[in-house]
């Protein structure tokens, strides 16, 4: 009897040691730590703020509500919460709705704007309260830097010249009437989009007729109070690498720009009319999801290659200014969704894809900050919750304006019925003081992966003073989120998994889960030890 209870209990132990995913996968990661060239601007970290559903108003902007605290009309929760990001920069006012957006309706007396139509998202009343003096107020309430998109698809070249003078001029009519307005001295605003989309909702225009019409534009663009604007194009969705050669070919004859769009939306099911839910999704579609947003990479790559073959020195930025994860929404003008454990996933697979292109890759907006698509923050009322994409962001706080390292990683697949993909992505840099951060991912929802990393050109024979840290983000299930009223599911916390071994860093990484390390007290190898190598 002894023996027979003994075999059902190894039985069951061997199959809890599956389930949990005790087979020990293993992973390596080389980090070449004297390698690193490439700075990760931190305007990769960017934001995106549309004119939509809930974004700007309640989301943003609650002007003289008493009940929500507030700082000229700007949320305070939502301002500190932004704040503890470092967001480099914020999109707006669009999106679809730049192009239909008209700047003089949103300056002057708040009761005197006139009230529009929003065409693009429900034909809800647009009051025009928040206008450009809000939008860089609250700008300048987050510490970030403003990127105006300019309506090409409606507007005129002297709607965008005189709407620069406004906000830039130091003299001049235009200067006068922004003091009339309230604001002395210029914003000076450095970042403008010509258009958005102009391939569709911007005017459905063929690229070679969108070049002719941005080099019209970017024309009368000036450097209006000694600020010269960063003109950013409008380029391609996903793989139109067309739309991009023609922009690129444009830019070789005249260079007219300085940045080049790239939008592309993670969908789970990759239908747009059927695109899946945000939180009751079984693994097929997290998977799905996942691999995805891993064609963010095939996309970065083949239209730098494009950019490389007519600007070989990389002067023009590649500018994912929308990207993120799009689902089903009960209510389509308004596109609210919540965020679960997978857009944090997401989210980190993208900005390490982000880190590791950096070379042209200079600045992304994920779409959008507040209450719209993949937000790092949901209102109601008085209420905020911060999403698991908002930890992602602030455990990712580190990599802004480090150097990137390369890597190398050799990843086990995560593999689900017909579908495999690689289970971890990374990304690793080194700060000013001499700590590399080193962010990790794992998309199997099953199984810890044992990273063994190797720092090479650091000196592995004083291991002993090394000094790892680091936090985790993961939950229970793979659609936890954080809702009203509840404690999160989903916040980091301090990770333990990590420890110096052997002249190296072993890293024991739970399944669904991002990490990211520090390594502090490295010292770089001798020129004897680095031959050896």
């Amino acid at each position: 009897m002894f023996f027979r209870i003994r075999a059902i209990g190894v039985v069951l132990s061997l199959f809890l040691a599956a389930e949990c995913g005790a087979e020990d996968l293993s992973a390596k990661l080389l980090i070449h730590v004297d390698q690193g060239k490439d700075k990760i601007s931190r305007h990769i970290y960017g934001q995106f703020a549309e004119h939509l559903g809930r974004c700007i108003y309640d989301g943003f902007w609650v002007g003289n509500d008493p009940s929500v605290k507030n700082t000229g009309g700007v949320r305070d929760d939502v301002v500190a919460a932004l704040r503890e990001l470092a967001i480099p920069n914020l999109r707006w006012p669009g999106g679809c709705f730049a192009d239909n957006y008209h700047w003089r309706d949103g300056i002057g007396p708040p009761d005197k704007r006139p009230e529009r139509s929003n065409v693009w998202w429900g034909n809800v009343p647009e009051s025009n309260r928040f206008g450009t003096h809000e939008f860089l107020g609250m700008c300048a309430q987050l510490g970030c830097e403003p990127l105006i998109c300019g309506n090409v698809g409606s507007g005129s070249p002297q709607e965008l010249e005189q709407w620069i003078e406004y906000v830039n001029a130091d003299r001049g009519a235009l200067a006068d009437e922004r003091r009339d307005n309230g604001r002395a001295q210029p914003w000076h605003v450095k970042f403008w989009g010509v258009g958005n989309e102009s391939w569709g909702c911007g005017g459905n225009m063929r690229p070679e007729y969108y070049a002719d019409v941005m080099d019209q534009f970017t024309t009368f663009m000036k450097p209006f109070g000694g600020t010269e604007p960063f003109r950013i194009a409008c380029g391609a969705s996903d793989a139109n690498t067309n739309w991009t050669d023609v922009l690129m070919q444009s830019y070789k004859r005249k260079q007219m720009f300085q940045g080049l769009s790239l939008h592309y939306y993670t969908l789970p099911t990759g239908d747009w009319k059927h695109k899946g839910s945000a939180t009751d999704f079984e693994e097929d579609s997290w998977i799905s999801t996942l691999k995805n947003t891993l064609r963010m990479e095939d996309f970065v790559k083949r239209h730098s290659e494009i950019m490389d073959k007519y600007d070989p020195q990389a002067k023009v930025a590649l500018v994912v200014d929308e990207w993120g994860t799009w689902y089903d929404s009960a209510d389509s003008a308004a596109l609210f969704q919540q965020n679960t454990l997978r857009d944090a996933l997401v989210a980190g697979i993208n900005l390490n894809i982000f880190n590791n292109h950096c070379r042209r890759v200079r600045m992304a907006s994920i779409a959008q900050t507040v209450n719209v698509l993949q937000s790092m923050i949901l209102t109601k009322g008085a209420e905020m919750v911060l999403t698991p994409s908002y930890y992602v962001f602030r455990m990712y706080k580190p990599h802004q304006d480090a150097t990137m390292l390369p890597t190398e990683l050799t990843s086990p697949d995560y593999v689900y019925e017909k579908m495999t993909i690689p289970a971890l992505t990374t990304a690793a840099s080194r700060d000013d003081k001499g700590a590399v951060h080193v962010s990790l991912t794992n998309a199997d929802p099953h199984h810890a992966v044992v990273v063994e990393c190797s720092l090479a050109g650091a000196d592995a024979s004083k291991t002993d003073e090394w000094k790892v840290s680091g936090e985790i983000l993961t939950a229970g299930r793979m659609n936890s989120f954080n809702d009203f009223g509840k404690n999160a599911e989903v916040k980091p916390t301090n990770f333990d998994g990590a420890k110096v071994k052997d002249g190296a860093v072993s890293i024991e990484l739970p399944g669904k889960s991002i990490v990211m390390l520090a390594i502090e007290n490295l010292t770089a190898a001798s020129a004897k030890d680095a031959s050896t190598k």
